[in-house]
């Protein structure tokens, strides 16, 4: 069973953010939707799995770094949403739910520079990978979820590669999110079974994208 960003498990891990910069994926060369910040060792480990693709295939990072505002954003508009297509449910139910697919703030990822959501792209364009990144779960009826069956061959295909270079860089998958891969943060300490996460809240020197 998928342990949730919301579960104990997750949350009781300590943050002792060892201090490292951030640093702009342009410069390490890696694709990106305009200026992406994450920290030093996850830019490292990206262009580690960057190089691990066949020739013609790449990376590409539609958001790193996230703002505070924007995470409390999305995930209370999420669960907003889902209080509404669920009637009657509690706060702490909704709660749970909407950490399927959105962080709550307090262990969010994106905030530490330690996750990016990412594709794959050829000469051609994004690579089939089932859903588009940032399709929740009602929409696309469970698909984003790394493991669903409800995609196409091809599309499975893909997110075995996409797994396989990123895995094999020391990063980690969101399981309910296909996209979604980290280091260092929470989620990465529980997974790889560390007694803390070594970044937590970090902040850019230079504006950042919003991404929704």
């Amino acid at each position: 069973m998928t342990v949730l960003l919301s579960d104990e498990r997750i949350t009781r891990i300590p943050a002792i953010d060892s201090g490292e910069p951030l640093v702009d994926l342009f410069s390490r060369g890696i694709s990106a939707e305009g200026r992406q910040f994450v920290r030093e060792s996850v830019a490292d480990k990206l262009a580690v799995a960057d190089n691990f693709l066949p020739t013609g295939i790449r990376l590409h990072v539609v958001e790193g770094l996230r703002a505070i505002e924007s995470q409390r954003e999305i995930y209370e508009g999420y669960k907003a949403e889902l209080k509404v297509l669920n009637p009657g449910i509690s706060d702490d139910e909704a709660h749970v739910l909407a950490s399927r697919f959105v962080s709550p703030v307090e262990v969010a990822p994106h905030v530490a520079g330690a996750a990016v959501d990412l594709t794959l792209i050829g000469e051609h364009g994004p690579f089939d990978l089932g859903t588009p990144i940032d399709a929740t779960p009602e929409q696309s009826d469970g698909a984003c979820f790394f493991a669903a069956t409800n995609i196409s061959r091809e599309a499975r295909t893909n997110r075995t590669l996409l797994a396989d270079v990123l895995t094999s860089a020391g990063l980690v998958n969101y399981p309910t999110e296909w996209w979604h891969w980290s280091y260092g943060d929470r989620y990465w300490a529980f997974v790889e079974e560390r007694d803390h996460a070594i970044y937590g809240p970090a902040k850019a020197s230079e504006p950042i994208n919003p991404h929704c």
